[in-house]
């Protein structure tokens, strides 16, 4: 099997600072595009930060010059670095990303979730 997970996730301070991780293991050939969602209670999942196999980024407005994502491929990792939290950033976030398997098979992997509450 091939898994993605995510931890990084804490209570912090409104304007405080997070890095979350998204680690992909198994039998992995390559990683397509990976991405980080979040959701907030009572709300849709919502995009925050894709990252292409290449590098190119792209943002959600409302975390655009905030948020970071970044990928380091020999780890077969992706981060998010937060930060100026608000607290409407509260959510769990999820990891997401298109893997090959060494099969050939491919997967739409999420994670299961990291809780980032930001709160006084």
């Amino acid at each position: 099997q091939v898994r993605l997970v995510e931890s990084g996730g804490d209570l912090v301070q409104p304007g405080g600072s997070l890095r979350l991780s998204c680690a992909a293991s198994g039998s992995i050939s390559a990683i397509n595009n990976m991405g980080w969602y979040r959701q907030a209670p009572g709300k849709q999942r919502e995009l925050v930060a894709t990252i292409t196999s290449g590098g190119g980024t792209a943002y959600a407005e409302s975390v655009k010059g905030r948020f970071t994502i970044s990928r380091d491929n020999a780890r077969n990792t992706a981060y998010l670095q937060m930060n100026s939290l608000k607290p409407e950033d509260t959510a769990v976030y999820y990891c997401n990303a298109g893997i090959y398997a060494r099969s050939g098979t491919y997967y739409n992997s999420w994670g299961q979730g990291t809780q980032v509450t930001v709160s006084s």
